[in-house]
């Protein structure tokens, strides 16, 4: 049997500083329009009764009094709702300074969405308003 060759190494060349700068730039880029999507899903609108932390707390107790009597499968589902409410109470005093994330983003959507290729309709659809794109200069149909 033959022995088999080494396979060549391609010899790394070091990256220029434009390279570098164009990545920093494209990660900053993705980090601002993230931290935006995610304000606009975390500040939408959600159907029914609003939550208070009083109406957390309450039945954080309720749930603690159930706990002990509960059938196995009635706990697990108890704890899980316990844990989630436990974080929705930790989270209510938080506060996302939206003008500001809109203020960026307008900035970075447009080159971020042509590099990307992400159209109007894209960007609508995931929540960002008309007015906003309109703002950043992203044009309803692509020419």
């Amino acid at each position: 049997m033959p022995a088999a060759t080494p396979a060549k190494s391609r010899k790394k060349t070091p990256m220029s500083a434009e390279h570098k700068a164009a990545l920093a730039k494209g990660r900053e880029e993705g980090r601002i329009v993230r931290q935006y999507l995610e304000a606009l899903e975390s500040t939408k609108p959600r159907r029914g009764r609003k939550r208070t932390p009083e109406s957390i707390r309450k039945r954080l107790a309720t749930i603690d009094n159930q706990l002990p009597d509960a059938e196995p499968l009635n706990r697990l589902h108890l704890v899980e709702e316990k844990q989630r409410l436990e974080a929705e109470l930790a989270h209510t005093g938080d506060t996302v300074d939206l003008a500001a994330l809109e203020k960026s983003f307008v900035k970075v959507a447009r080159q971020y969405g042509e590099r990307k290729g992400i159209s109007y309709s894209a960007w609508r659809t995931v929540g960002v308003s008309a007015s906003v794109l309109q703002q950043a200069k992203i044009p309803r149909t692509r020419g």
